[in-house]
């Protein structure tokens, strides 16, 4: 059975990084209903256990998913996925689509031979990367560097707060400092908070070097999933949902009407 045309898709994020797999999934897709999900009670999930979000992420998409019956989840969190895709897949009864770095296109673009990966420090050390690193870039140096910085950064320019540049000098340079950085040529940005900063971390790495990410492709596979559904006419404002977090508002609701959220709940 087909979904109700008004069934939203559901994005999930620790904090405000998944809004840019939200924003080409919406140009794909631009009546679908919205509901974005911020954890911001885990916020920031790089600093947790695996076996911590292994737990924490299905527990809570689950709640999520009873109360806003989406027809579709996507985990919007290079780091969620890396760590608890399976297990949500396992818990949930409906798609989940995931975020993985996207080294497969880096090594497809690098000439030089040298691939850096930016990530949180829990992307960065997964078994999942070695793994994408052996099937899709064999025979060339994959670099990884975390930084949790880098996340806190992108959740204050969402909130019209500078951000300091120390911060992104020293992302870069963590990748670049390493042997054979000198010859890197495309950084993989594995954190969906990291292109919120691209501008910054393009001129700190100089334009010989591409930073690529994998929203396109997740928006792709997103409208291929939900090939044939119905959606609405016109689109609808889109709900952001926030876990509550003392020490953590929510962001005023004028950063994210440029995604088409048009009210936040928090649980």
């Amino acid at each position: 059975m087909l979904p109700a045309a008004d069934a939203p898709i559901l994005f999930f994020d620790s904090g405000l990084g998944g809004l840019t797999v939200l924003g080409p999934t919406r140009a794909l897709l631009p009546t679908a209903p919205i509901v974005y999900a911020a954890d911001y009670a885990g916020l920031p999930y790089g600093k947790k256990s695996d076996e911590e979000l292994a737990a924490r992420v299905p527990a809570l998409l689950g709640r999520l998913v009873e109360r806003y019956q989406p027809r579709l989840a996507v985990i919007a969190c290079n780091t969620a996925s890396t760590i608890a895709l399976s297990h949500v897949r396992a818990a949930l009864d409906l798609p989940i689509v995931g975020t993985v770095p996207a080294i497969k296109p880096a090594a497809e673009l690098t000439r030089s031979g040298v691939i850096g990966v930016l990530g949180t420090e829990a992307t960065v050390r997964q078994p999942y990367v070695d793994d994408l690193s052996a099937r899709f870039a064999a025979g060339k140096i994959v670099l990884r560097h975390g930084s949790p910085g880098l996340v806190t950064g992108a959740e204050a320019r969402l909130r019209g707060d500078a951000i300091d540049p120390d911060v992104i000098t020293r992302a870069i340079a963590g990748l670049r400092d390493q042997p054979g950085g000198d010859a890197m040529d495309v950084i993989v940005l594995a954190c969906t908070h990291f292109p919120l900063l691209r501008d910054e971390l393009q001129a700190a790495a100089g334009p010989a070097v591409r930073l690529i990410d994998g929203a396109a492709g997740i928006a792709r596979r997103i409208a291929c999933l939900t090939e044939g559904q119905q959606w609405p006419d016109a689109p609808a404002p889109g709900i952001a949902v926030f876990t509550r977090s003392d020490d953590r508002p929510p962001p005023p609701l004028v950063a994210l009407a440029p995604y088409g959220i048009g009210s936040i709940e928090t649980i």
